[in-house]
């Protein structure tokens, strides 16, 4: 009998354990389900920049908007082969001079940045191209973290030429206006790969703000930043630093 009892105490006993431990815990719920949606979203990034590694994308949040509010955009995909190489080089030493020897982020031109009042951009273009294919305009925290969070791992995924390629094709050159060829038929009636230094340089020197600027009516404003851009895109070919994405 004293064994029937206490075999029934410990019967008792574990079944009170049991409903103690299914009792339903808010915060271990919410902790679980946003452990599992933030490992989702991680793989669902992960899955959709390797696929961008080979296959190129159709459109983006900012150029979608752009198009619903005009009507039309001008936009062609184009291989880099088909890209005038002084072009590629413009774009780099408009945008991002150390390009072939960052991770990303260029450290000096964030602490230039920060010695400046934050008043000058900083951004690389691997996270223009992030912010260009993924996420959209704007300046908000939540953008910019996303934007640091994805950085590395575009960088990690393609090749450097292959980040060049998605910038030249996604980057905004005048209103509507998207990609560089669309940009050199735009201004120029030419190809990407007719594009000559004055014109590569005229296009980079548009950038980042293709609406207030023109590369085929430059300002003298455009016309001193198209020549600084020359002599950039030509110390960069000097000095190694368009080794990264040229053959």
């Amino acid at each position: 009998m004293a064994r029937q009892a206490g075999k029934r105490s410990k019967t008792a006993g574990r079944s009170r354990t049991s409903r103690k431990d299914r009792r339903f815990r808010p915060l271990r719920w919410l902790r679980r389900w946003t452990l599992r949606a933030l490992t989702f979203v991680a793989v669902a990034v992960l899955a959709v920049v390797a696929l961008y590694a080979v296959v190129n994308p159709v459109t983006g949040i900012y150029m979608k908007t752009e198009e619903m509010r005009l009507g039309s955009i001008d936009h062609q995909w184009v291989g880099f082969d088909e890209i005038a190489p002084v072009m590629a080089r413009s774009a780099v030493a408009a945008e991002d001079a150390n390009f072939c020897t960052h991770w990303g982020f260029d450290m000096a031109a964030i602490r230039n940045a920060i010695d400046a009042g934050g008043n000058r951009g900083a951004s690389t273009i691997t996270q223009q191209v992030i912010k260009n294919v993924f996420l959209w305009h704007g300046r908000s925290w939540l953008r910019k973290a996303l934007e640091a969070a994805m950085t590395p791992v575009v960088e990690l995924v393609w090749s450097k030429r292959r980040i060049l390629e998605v910038y030249l094709n996604m980057a905004e050159f005048d209103e509507g206006v998207f990609g560089v060829d669309a940009a050199a038929h735009h201004y120029f009636g030419i190809g990407p790969g007719e594009l000559n230094a004055t014109q590569a340089a005229r296009l980079a020197a548009v950038l980042p703000s293709p609406k207030q600027r023109s590369a085929s009516k430059p300002t003298d404003f455009v016309r001193k930043r198209a020549a600084s851009v020359m002599d950039g895109a030509a110390t960069i070919r000097r000095d190694g630093r368009a080794a990264c994405f040229e053959d």
